[in-house]
C-alpha cells in the first residue's frame, strides 16, 4: 500500500470503524503454492484487546491457505469510486481514486468444533439482528452443526496494519466540496466518509 502521508489511517479505532461498516473480507495467503485469496465476512472481538477479527473458510480453503501455518493479509474495503477530471479546475486533466481500505496482518487460530459454531451463530445473529423475521442458527441446531462441519472458523489478532483514506485531501477546500456533492447521489457512503475527513 502506498504510504502517502495525507491519506495514512494510524488510530486503531478508525480501522475497527471500518471493519464494522465493511465486514466483507479479502483473505489472501503466501501458500506453498503460491498465492491464494478468498472472500468471506468478519466479525470484530468487541471484547479483545486490539483488534481481532472472526471469520470461517468453507473446506477445502482453509487447506488451500494453510491456515494457521503463516501470516495472512486481510483487505478490508470500504467505499470507494473514480473521481473524475470533471470535478476539478480548469486545465487539471488528471484522474484518480478515491477509497478507504485496510490491510491486516496476523496468524490466524483455527477455532475448535464448538469455538466454530458458537462464532458461525454470532455471525448469523450479527447479520440477522435488523432484518424482519430474522433467523438463527438456534432454530434447528442439529441441522446447522452438520452444515457448519463444512466450516472451518479462525480468529485473527492483527499483529499490524497499513490503512489508507485516499478522499480529496490533496484538493482545496472548494474542489473537494464539489466532489463530496457529486458523490451525494451516485456514492452516499464515500460522501459520508469524505465529509468526515
Amino acid at each position: 500500500m502506498r504510504h502517502t502521508p495525507r491519506y495514512l489511517m494510524t488510530d486503531p479505532s478508525e480501522v475497527t470503524r471500518l471493519i464494522r461498516q465493511n465486514p466483507w473480507a479479502t483473505f489472501v495467503s503466501p501458500a506453498s503454492t503460491g498465492l491464494v485469496a478468498s472472500h468471506y465476512p468478519v466479525l470484530l472481538d468487541e471484547d479483545a484487546d486490539g483488534i481481532v477479527i472472526a471469520s470461517h473458510f468453507g473446506r477445502p480453503d482453509e487447506q488451500l491457505h494453510e491456515l494457521g501455518a503463516h501470516e495472512i493479509l486481510v483487505i478490508i474495503q470500504g467505499p470507494h469510486d473514480y473521481v473524475s477530471p470533471s470535478l476539478y479546475a480548469p486545465g487539471e486533466l488528471v484522474p484518480t481514486w478515491n477509497h478507504v481500505t485496510a490491510h491486516l496482518y496476523g496468524t490466524p487460530e483455527i477455532l475448535s468444533e464448538e469455538e466454530n459454531y458458537a462464532m458461525l451463530s454470532r455471525l448469523t445473529d450479527h447479520f440477522e439482528q435488523h432484518r424482519a423475521h430474522g433467523r438463527s442458527l438456534s432454530e434447528d441446531e442439529a441441522g446447522t452443526r452438520r452444515a457448519a462441519r463444512g466450516t472451518v472458523g479462525l480468529r485473527m489478532g492483527v499483529d499490524r496494519f497499513e490503512a489508507r483514506a485516499k478522499l480529496s485531501q490533496n484538493k482545496t477546500g472548494e474542489v473537494r466540496d464539489d466532489i463530496t456533492r457529486a458523490f451525494d447521489a451516485s456514492n452516499p457512503r464515500l460522501a459520508a466518509e469524505m465529509r468526515r475527513v
